[in-house]
């Protein structure tokens, strides 16, 4: 397979993305959603600019993702969780705060009082964190975000932090909290579970027709959901 085409928004390309994680094959997205801050084409470009792209011209737009071991206390191994745009650990179906303990390369940096706590790759800058607060990086820049999300009388800043560290995040809660990566992997996660999170040596690869400047000149417009 060369290409991967996309037909749909962005949570399309997110599915598709954990589908390549580990085969490099391009993604290209037709919008037919909302914000499609990644797909690369309108239905009406598609009929002109398909062509192009099937005989491979372009070129390859390469985004970071996020990588992160699960442990739980009963469980006997982590399992690898891949993000291009987001890791969230929020509140279950009980309305209350969650108590997330946060460290920087083994530092203690904060313990969260709030609905939860994003991670997020600077193509999810402009997702849920961007709700949140967040700031938009550029979806080429390396680094990452963490953020709280609604904090109660702690750490309420956004941190953006360079590729090379590891993020720890530890639930100390005494009722349920829920993991969400790219907003379709949903788990449940007990009191003690941690996840520790990074940079990923794995990319998103998307194959694109437009400018490299194109995301400035697009960006009010998708964010007022225009196609």
């Amino acid at each position: 397979t060369d290409l991967i085409l996309t037909v749909g928004g962005d949570g399309t390309i997110l599915r598709a993305a954990q589908v390549v994680i580990s085969h490099p094959i391009p993604i290209t997205g037709v919008n037919l959603g909302k914000l499609g801050f990644m797909t690369e084409l309108s239905v009406a470009e598609a009929k002109d600019k398909l062509a192009t792209l099937l005989v491979g011209e372009g070129w390859i737009d390469e985004r970071a993702m996020l990588e992160a071991e699960l442990k739980t206390p009963d469980s006997e191994g982590p399992p690898i969780l891949y993000a291009l745009n987001d890791m969230v650990m929020a509140r279950g179906e009980i309305a209350r705060m969650v108590r997330v303990e946060a460290t920087i390369d083994g530092k203690a940096l904060t313990t969260y009082r709030a609905d939860g706590v994003i991670l997020a790759t600077a193509t999810g800058s402009t997702g849920y964190s961007l709700s949140a607060g967040g700031p938009i990086l550029h979806p080429q820049a390396k680094e990452f975000l963490l953020l709280p999300i609604l904090p109660h009388l702690s750490l309420a800043y956004t941190l953006v932090l360079p590729s090379s560290v590891s993020v720890r995040l530890r639930i100390n809660a005494a009722h349920p909290t829920t993991l969400s990566v790219d907003g379709h992997i949903n788990l449940s996660l007990p009191s003690g579970a941690t996840l520790k999170v990074k940079q990923s040596a794995k990319k998103t690869q998307f194959l694109r027709v437009h400018s490299k400047t194109s995301f400035y000149g697009s960006l009010e417009r998708r964010l007022k959901g225009k196609k």
